[in-house]
């Protein structure tokens, strides 16, 4: 078994979810006392948030090349960020570190795209809706045709995460914005929604929805256990 590093604590809230859906998948998969070999490195996230805030990537990305380089030295065979915003400079960090890193756009693509689909809603950070960084990786790396909301739902969007997901407040009428921004994706033609930022999932779920939903929390830590018990290759394809 491999040993997972996890970048965490963009929020604490969702690096939870990772460590226990990557140990649980571990157990269900090798049974009995088995857990997944770990390291984690989590920030503060107010740190991280003041920087985004202020449009600091440059330093944002520092902060991030140096957890990455602890988690290297503490054992990991490859890196987990568990967020998605900060792909953003996941080709710095990857530049930074001598393992590699599971990209948590490449691993949702492959799931869409083994459920035949082509056309996907994009709900996440306005850094994640609006940048290339994300967006952008999916629609010509991977051929996906890209829905997000119009600006007001954006707004709403990136609104409930950073006021209320990331400090693990769950409002009701939160989650009825989200489903009605979400049915408008699907008149627009969406398969399919990618719950793209770590927290969403905590708000609203397949149950919700009439189309699938890529929970990319779910789908990037099994991906990382998948290649820990080496059941499967880094591809982006």
């Amino acid at each position: 078994m491999k040993t997972i590093g996890l970048l965490g604590g963009m929020s604490w809230e969702s690096s939870i979810e990772y460590y226990r859906i990557i140990n649980e998948t571990v157990r269900d998969k090798l049974g009995g006392l088995h857990s997944a070999k770990s390291v984690m490195y989590s920030v503060d996230f107010a740190e991280i948030e003041a920087l985004q805030h202020e449009g600091k990537w440059d330093a944002a990305t520092d902060l991030m090349i140096d957890a990455a380089q602890h988690i290297e030295n503490g054992g990991a065979d490859f890196l987990v960020i568990c967020t998605n915003t900060m792909h953003r400079m996941a080709e710095e960090v990857q530049d930074g570190i001598g393992i590699p890193l599971l990209h948590i756009a490449d691993a949702t693509a492959v799931k869409i795209k083994a459920g035949g689909m082509r056309k996907i809603g994009l709900l996440g950070t306005k850094y994640t809706m609006e940048e290339e960084f994300y967006k952008g990786r999916l629609i010509y790396r991977h051929d996906l045709d890209v829905l997000v909301p119009g600006d007001e739902g954006r707004e709403i969007v990136h609104k409930v995460i950073y006021d209320e997901l990331v400090l693990g407040v769950i409002e009701p009428k939160s989650k009825a914005q989200y489903i009605q921004i979400i049915e408008e994706l699907i008149m627009e033609g969406a398969q399919g929604i990618i719950l793209g930022c770590t927290e969403i999932g905590l708000l609203v779920g397949a149950k919700d929805v009439t189309v699938p939903v890529f929970d990319t929390t779910l789908i990037h830590a099994t991906a990382a256990v998948e290649y820990a018990l080496g059941e499967s290759e880094f591809s982006s394809q």
